[in-house]
């Protein structure tokens, strides 16, 4: 609503009241005697968009700042039309929760993130008048969601287009238009569990314990899957009432209660009293440790760690290393901030960042580790400004693990030309090295000049030895999520996604230079890993795979531990490790090391991967 809404700190967004659309009333009409349900109509778009409307009826259910929420107690026969709705009074409202107030304004479309947004409206009333009948009036009972009670459907089936502009409105058949069905009306939820951390004031739940939905994955929370994107999650929002922190399982006992809203892309819960938790006990992962002759290379995605972070985000990341990972062998790392971390000041070097990790992880009880990347360009690469994010590795060299660097690091730096290339914008190339592929540049950064690549991290190979077997391994973190993807529940149906296109032409590039080193040794061992930000089963992580005849190793576990983020109470896969034919030959073993990403003290952080390998052969 407009004095709840959170504005993002690195995006001006504005909110807009939407004027009567071409299909709506004459706006100068004189004002109606009407009902709720007659505002809100069988639509996502008010029949009745910008008409004066006078003594509409209703029972106040909720307030906030410059506004409350009111339901008519006499409703219509039809599940269709909404009984509740927001009343816009810029000022705090001089009616209590339980009055019987009737309201004169004008109605009036609301988008909370902006007119040129994907995001629907919120249907209002800009009161210019309200009078309280009465006082003390028991408010219309709460709707049950949830078994037992009313459940949305388990789609969004509204075709193709703009859903604001007319077609098909059915409730039974699309989430979408149930919770537009239900827009401003008093909702309760029963023994509810929670589907993903709380998170900046909101938490996705689950109804009557998760009963009836699913897939659920093996820890509680609920798999993302093709075509379902689980629209029984309910998300609970903190706006007018405080949320405990909540992890995955931990559970709201009992009845909970308040008044459903639309805001910054999602049908949001508001409750209207704090709910009591209960602990659902779930517990951090840790995987084996690796065996003698064991590979373990793994991902960890460190959010922009930089020194100027709080030590304990260095003292967890080291614990998921140590404790979590069991002291891999190689890392491909994601995230890593450079010295000044978001302070814009032109730094670039990172020695700062690695060695204040590089210390928590022994600190932690690890073993000694070092660390390649290649410093980018100043804010070229995508990220908070100023931040300068990268992909590196960071490796153990007392198992049997050697990082290849070319140039040889012991080479003096030229003082005349022919000086060293730019590690930040030469391309690294595979030749032909001892019979066996090997590397231009390591690390070397894969095509950075390319278009796939403006504005985003670069992806990094790296030649390294494991008891004399070469291996390239390439770390990468491909371009985000942003605001131009459209949202699940916004107007465009189905919702545009731009930056896939974006991950998928990284994808192609990738897959090139991987085709290039099997181009010099059929048999070259190629790992790609790290935060692809998208699921296995999407157009991106397919074009890699098939393209560069790699494994997708999360594909090889059972679906309800293929997850390493949860995203508005959906788990995913996220994170990947490919291997190249030559290495999945070999014994080997994935594990998803689930730490972060259903924890609220964690909330956003991704869960790390691990593969052991038994290496054999030439």
């Amino acid at each position: 609503m407009h004095g709840l809404r959170r504005l993002p700190a690195t995006a001006a967004i504005t909110a807009v009241l939407l004027g009567p659309l071409a299909q709506g009333p004459v706006a100068h009409a004189a004002p109606r005697a009407v009902r709720i349900h007659d505002i809100q109509g069988a639509a996502h778009i008010s029949p009745l968009n910008g008409a004066a409307v006078a003594r509409v009826p209703g029972v106040v259910t909720a307030l906030t700042s410059n506004g409350f929420w009111m339901q008519d107690p006499r409703p219509d026969r039809s599940a269709a039309t909404s009984e509740g709705v927001f009343v816009f009074t810029r000022n705090r409202p001089q009616a209590a929760v339980g009055d019987a107030v009737r309201v004169d304004g004008r109605v009036s479309e609301f988008r909370p993130d902006g007119g040129a947004s994907g995001g629907l409206t919120r249907t209002e009333i800009d009161a210019t008048a309200t009078t309280v009948d009465a006082h003390g009036t028991r408010p219309p009972p709460a709707l049950v969601l949830g078994a037992g009670g009313l459940r949305p459907p388990g789609v969004i089936d509204h075709g193709l287009g703009n859903v604001e502009r007319g077609g098909a409105f059915d409730p039974r058949r699309d989430a979408l238009d149930f919770y537009e069905a239900l827009e401003g009306m008093r909702i309760e939820l029963r023994d509810a569990v929670a589907a993903g951390p709380s998170r900046y004031g909101e938490l996705p739940v689950l109804p009557g314990g998760g009963a009836g939905t699913g897939p659920r994955t093996a820890r509680g929370g609920i798999l993302l899957r093709d075509g379902d994107a689980n629209p029984e999650r309910v998300i609970l929002d903190d706006a007018l009432a405080p949320l405990p922190a909540m992890d995955v399982g931990d559970r709201l006992p009992g009845a909970n209660a308040g008044v459903l809203d639309y805001s910054y892309a999602d049908y949001k819960l508001l409750l209207t009293a704090t709910p009591r938790r209960a602990a659902g006990g779930l517990a951090r992962e840790a995987t084996r440790a690796q065996r003698p002759g064991e590979l373990a290379v793994a991902t960890a995605g460190l959010g922009g760690l930089s020194p100027d972070a709080p030590p304990a985000r260095f003292d967890a990341a080291a614990r998921d290393i140590v404790e979590g990972l069991r002291s891999p062998d190689l890392l491909a790392v994601s995230g890593l901030g450079d010295n000044s971390g978001a302070g814009d000041d032109g730094t670039v070097a990172d020695d700062q960042s690695v060695a204040q990790l590089v210390t928590a992880i022994s600190a932690a009880g690890g073993p000694a580790y070092d660390w390649r990347s290649i410093d980018p360009r100043d804010n070229a690469d995508g990220g908070r400004k100023g931040a300068n994010e990268r992909v590196g590795f960071l490796f153990r060299t007392d198992r049997g693990l050697s990082f290849v660097d070319r140039p040889s690091l012991a080479d003096p730096v030229p003082d005349a030309p022919p000086a060293r290339p730019d590690p930040a914008v030469t391309p690294v190339r595979a030749v032909p090295r001892g019979g066996a592929a090997g590397l231009t540049l390591s690390p070397g950064r894969i095509a950075p000049g390319d278009a796939a690549w403006a504005g985003a991290r670069k992806p990094i190979a790296g030649e390294v030895t494991w008891r004399g077997r070469r291996i390239i391994v390439v770390a990468n973190q491909w371009f985000p999520r942003t605001a131009d993807d459209q949202p699940l529940f916004g107007r465009r149906q189905p919702p545009s996604q731009p930056t896939q296109w974006r991950r998928d032409a990284q994808a192609r590039v990738v897959a090139g230079f991987v085709n290039s080193v099997r181009k010099v040794d059929a048999r070259a061992r190629v790992i790609v890993a790290g935060d692809l930000g998208d699921r296995g089963t999407s157009a991106p992580v397919r074009t890699l795979a098939q393209g560069a005849g790699l494994a997708d190793l999360p594909a090889e576990l059972p679906a309800g531990d293929r997850y390493t983020a949860v995203t508005g109470g959906n788990a995913e896969d996220l994170d990947h490790i490919l291997l190249s034919p030559a290495l999945r030959a070999n014994r080997h073993e994935f594990d998803v090391v689930h730490r972060g990403a259903e924890f609220a003290d964690r909330a956003g952080d991704r869960d790390p991967t691990v593969v052991r390998i038994a290496v054999t052969g030439r």
